[in-house]
C-alpha cells in the first residue's frame, strides 16, 4: 500500500442501528461479524492521530425504512458514535456525495485520499466508492471493516454474503479503489 496521507480522511458510512434489524438478513446471515471492531479500530488510530473523519448517516425518506430519522435505527452503532467536534454528513440516497456536500467538505480540506468502511458494502458503500474513485479521490476500502448479506441472484439462486461481498470488493477493486484490511491500515499508520 502507499504511504497513507496525513489528512487521509477516514469515511465511515451508514453504520447506524438501522443495521441490526432483522429484515436485513431475512434472506440470509451477514458477513465479517468483526466489522465493527475493525471500524473502532479504525477510529481509535485516526483519533489517537488528530486525522480527518467523516460519518456518513443515512437518513431515508422511506416511510418503512430501518434508516428513517426518528426510527430507532437511525443512530450509530456504539462502535462508530461521533465525538463533538467529528463531521456527520447526512444523505438520503446511495452514494455519499450525492446531495451532501461531501466534495466540497473534502476538497475545501485539501483532502485526497479516503480510506472507507461501513455498510452495506454492495449498495452505499459500493456507491459512495465508485463516485469517490469517478471524482479522481485515491480510495482504499477496508474489506474487513465492512459487511454484507445474503442476496438471492437473478435467477433465484442463493449468494452468502461472503460470495456478494467478494463480488462487490471486486467490482471496485483496481479501478476504483485499492482493496485493503485493515492491519494493513493501521500498520501504515504506525510507520
Amino acid at each position: 500500500m502507499e504511504t497513507l496521507p496525513h489528512n487521509a480522511a477516514l469515511l465511515i458510512v451508514d453504520l447506524q442501528k438501522a443495521i441490526d434489524d432483522p429484515r436485513w438478513s431475512r434472506i440470509g446471515p451477514r458477513n465479517n461479524p468483526q466489522a465493527e471492531a475493525n471500524v473502532a479500530a479504525l477510529l481509535a488510530a485516526w483519533r489517537r492521530d488528530g486525522r480527518p473523519i467523516v460519518h456518513i448517516r443515512h437518513d431515508s425518506m422511506e416511510p418503512d425504512s430501518t434508516y428513517r430519522p426518528g426510527g430507532p435505527g437511525h443512530a450509530f452503532k456504539e462502535e462508530a458514535l461521533p465525538l463533538a467536534g467529528e463531521t456527520v454528513i447526512g444523505k438520503a440516497v446511495n452514494s455519499a456525495f450525492i446531495g451532501t456536500g461531501l466534495d466540497e467538505w473534502l476538497h475545501d480540506r485539501g483532502i485526497g485520499t479516503l480510506v472507507v468502511a461501513g455498510v452495506i458494502t454492495n449498495n452505499s458503500v459500493e456507491a459512495t466508492v465508485r463516485m469517490a474513485g469517478n471524482l479522481g479521490y485515491d480510495v482504499r476500502l477496508v474489506a474487513d471493516a465492512c459487511f454484507t448479506f445474503a442476496r438471492l441472484d437473478r435467477s433465484g439462486r442463493l449468494r452468502t454474503a461472503d460470495e456478494v461481498h467478494d463480488l462487490s470488493l471486486a467490482n471496485m477493486d483496481g479501478e476504483y479503489a485499492t482493496v485493503v484490511e485493515t492491519a494493513e491500515v493501521l500498520g501504515e499508520m504506525s510507520r
